[in-house]
């Protein structure tokens, strides 16, 4: 008889916590939709000569829109709610006002919050977002061979892009002035190369530069060549003169395989 007593009550329970779950959720959507709430996939995390912050920029897979959060986040921050790539961010995102041309995807922003990772379809559908076949085609300009800028007086329609380039393709490498340092050579698929560009991307350029010192670049492009995809996320520098030209510089904001990656690149260690 106890049984027969208590099943019902574990049923109206169990109901009861389904019920106030769904509300729980339907009030957060709708807090969402009504106070301008956009949730973001981050696909560019990126490393600056100050360590205390961190450059981020993500994808809304409802919009395709990509949102760089200004200012940039406190690295403590970003550690403390272990945002990475592939973290999912929610906030109240505004557009700055009379951006410059590579400020083009900037947002102020209120309310952030982290809601943990993505899903590896999910992160692949936020890169595929903002994917063009070519450097050219993305940052809609004619290149000369070797150039690695876009010129100050170039019309900028999107400052930071997502390329897929073939895993045989690109290749770590030392620096051609400092032994120390590494950059980066890959060739889009309209078979431009690109050789020396800086390596932004705050997780992969630590950990190679750890594995360079070790000797162990051939190691680390073995991998990235042995992987099925590799997709980078290229942005374009503030106005920088390095005393020949004055433009905004391609770097690579991010770097990708599929379907295999280094856990430690995405995690603090």
């Amino acid at each position: 008889m106890a049984v027969k007593i208590i099943f019902p009550e574990v049923l109206v329970v169990l109901l009861l916590v389904c019920i106030i779950s769904v509300i729980i959720v339907y009030l957060f959507i709708n807090s969402m939709n009504s106070t301008g709430m956009q949730k973001i996939i981050i696909t560019d995390f990126t490393r600056f000569s100050n360590p205390k912050i961190v450059g981020t920029a993500g994808i809304d897979l409802t919009t395709g829109q990509c949102i760089r959060p200004m200012p940039y986040l406190n690295a403590s921050f970003c550690k403390s709610l272990n945002i990475v790539p592939g973290a999912i961010l929610t906030g109240e995102f505004t557009p700055v006002q009379n951006p410059t041309a590579s400020q083009k995807e900037d947002m102020s922003y209120k309310n952030l919050a982290c809601m943990g990772a993505c899903t590896s379809s999910e992160f692949k559908q936020a890169l595929h977002a903002g994917l063009f076949d070519t450097v050219e085609n993305g940052f809609q300009i004619a290149l000369a061979d070797n150039q690695k800028h876009v010129p100050i007086s170039h019309a900028i329609g999107k400052s930071i892009i997502t390329i897929k380039v073939q895993p045989d393709k690109i290749g770590i490498v030392e620096d051609a002035y400092n032994q120390k340092k590494i950059k980066i050579n890959f060739v889009d698929n309209s078979g431009r190369a690109f050789k020396y560009i800086s390596i932004t991307d705050l997780g992969f350029h630590g950990f190679a530069e750890s594995v360079h010192m070790s000797k162990g670049l051939k190691t680390l492009n073995d991998f990235i060549s042995s992987q099925s995809e590799v997709y980078l996320r290229l942005g374009l520098s503030k106005p920088w003169d390095n005393g020949k030209t004055n433009g905004y510089w391609i770097q690579v904001n991010g770097l990708y395989t599929f379907p295999e990656y280094h856990h430690e690149i995405r995690s603090y260690r």
